[in-house]
């Protein structure tokens, strides 16, 4: 009954304050293809090739092709389609979005200076959006994965954070409020100390010994057996960076470039859990809602060159520093049951925004090698390769995430990426495709599998001015957990991600 007076031992285990866990490290450490219709129409293989706003985000030599100074900027229809199954039963759903995803300037400055092998230089500044995250999906079904200790039912997941726990730190006192204890919970013990609350307070879980305030035993009043499950996913946001580039010719064969990229998160999600079962226990309905608002800054740089071997052939490399992010976390929470409403109780609905503490999170960095061959001047073929171990993703500061940072180390590992595109061109208007592969960046292949994807993609040329239009497809599958503790059984997904972009170049 002492929870003020165990500030200090409260403070000794910072870890126990934050919820991060290992889908946060690969959800802003994955990119997706973004940007111009052109570069989109080629699956993204354009580290040798540059003279295009959105190869720069790859390879930031590529602004030095650019023989003129240049303006893009595209409009995306992005549809998403997600298959769920959950003990055999399956669900659809599909969201679609309309937005600005690309633009960019180049402007190029030749040297006058004839006797100077620096033929020009380049400058630009690019906005592109990395990743979307508008997704929602929607699983439901009878989960029979019993073992006899309802470890398929959300009980499980208050009964984890509440085993070991004295009941003194997870229960408010007489005269206390669930607003007020579950803030104090919150402030003094952290996340964990919350979701045991949440669950003795809903009377979920009941301690052994009610009168010990020292009581670190619960039981769970929810009978195994089988339970009917209704999840809702449902998340919106973006990842984004402004890239301020400058790169430079020298002869006729070397492009060098550099670019400083500024990166922005914004994430919201919410998950709800409905509940069910006739097992006979005093809980028989569960109503579990949660939501995460994530806002973050970062800074990367990236280096890159692209060498004419023949005038034909074209070798590009690129480096892709980590990206340094700092991020902020805020959650809100709700909890209802049958036994509350029986009671006459209220549901757990604290209002009460929980507020993380900042922390730094390094995304792996990159490599990428990349060929191009043109075809004089009726076409081209493009391929990337690039590499990147997503087990070097770290939470910090280091030591208050030392378990964390050793799970993703042990559980993500390094995938490669292919790309290969190729355009051909027929008078003014230009036929593109392309193809690209993504290694799954789990150890398992299975929690992330492997992406599959395609394009295909028309421009026509006035002149100065190009207008693009591109189709492009990914396919990916998911085993998702309903939750990263307790009840672990995992949601079936296929998602299908297809979109149309439109883009409009002038030369300037």
């Amino acid at each position: 009954m002492k929870k003020l007076n165990l500030l200090a031992i409260g403070l000794l285990s910072m870890s126990n304050l934050f919820a991060q866990d290992i889908s946060d490290a690969l959800r802003y450490s994955q990119d997706e293809i973004q940007g111009t219709a052109r570069f989109r129409a080629l699956s993204g293989a354009f580290g040798a090739l540059g003279g295009d706003m959105s190869a720069v985000s790859i390879n930031p030599a590529g602004s030095a092709v650019f023989s003129q100074s240049h303006i893009s900027f595209s409009l995306s229809s992005e549809d998403k389609n997600n298959t769920t199954d959950y003990f055999g039963n399956t669900e659809k759903t599909n969201d679609s979005q309309f937005d600005l995803n690309q633009f960019g300037a180049a402007f190029v400055f030749g040297n006058n200076n004839r006797n100077s092998p620096w033929r020009k230089f380049t400058l630009a500044i690019a906005y592109d959006k990395t990743k979307n995250h508008n997704n929602s999906w929607y699983a439901e079904g009878l989960n029979t994965n019993d073992d006899g200790n309802f470890s398929n039912s959300i009980a499980s997941y208050f009964y984890d954070y509440a085993d070991g726990k004295r009941l003194d730190q997870i229960s408010a006192f007489p005269d206390e409020s669930i607003r007020e204890a579950y803030s104090d919970i919150g402030s003094i013990y952290g996340f964990a100390h919350q979701q045991a609350f949440l669950g003795y307070e809903s009377y979920i879980l009941d301690a052994v010994d009610e009168s010990d305030d020292g009581n670190t035993l619960y039981n769970a009043n929810v009978n195994s057996g089988n339970f009917t499950h209704r999840y809702s996913y449902l998340a919106t946001g973006y990842n984004g960076k402004i890239t301020f580039n400058f790169a430079t010719q020298y002869e006729d064969k070397l492009y060098l470039g550099i670019n400083l990229n500024s990166h922005f998160i914004d994430y919201q999600r919410e998950t709800l859990l409905l509940e069910n079962n006739t097992n006979g226990g005093v809980v028989t309905s569960i109503d579990f809602g949660n939501t995460l608002a994530t806002t973050g800054r970062g800074f990367s740089l990236q280096l890159g060159a692209i060498y004419k071997i023949t005038s034909q052939l074209r070798l590009g490399l690129a480096y892709d520093s980590p990206t340094w992010y700092t991020i902020e976390e805020e959650t809100t929470q709700r909890l209802n049951t049958d036994k509350l409403y029986d009671e006459n109780v209220d549901p757990i609905n604290p209002q009460i925004v929980n507020i993380y503490p900042e922390y730094k999170l390094q995304t792996p960095a990159k490599y990428t090698g990349s060929l191009a061959y043109i075809i004089g001047t009726r076409g081209l073929i493009s391929f990337d390769y690039s590499n990147k171990n997503y087990g070097n993703t770290t939470f910090k500061p280091e030591a208050d995430y030392t378990d964390l940072n050793n799970g993703i180390d042990n559980v993500l590992t390094s995938a490669s990426t292919y790309r290969l595109g190729g355009e051909y061109k027929v008078k003014q208007i230009s036929f593109r495709g392309g193809y690209r592969f993504e290694e799954s960046p789990y150890t398992d292949g299975v929690t992330v599998g492997d992406l599959n994807g395609f394009s295909l993609g028309l421009g026509y040329n006035f002149g100065n001015t190009k207008l693009d239009l591109t189709f492009d497809q990914a396919k990916r599958s998911y085993q998702t957990p309903l939750y990263n503790v307790g009840l672990l059984d995992t949601v079936d997904i296929d998602q299908v991600n297809s979109n149309i972009t439109l883009s409009l170049n002038f030369n300037i």
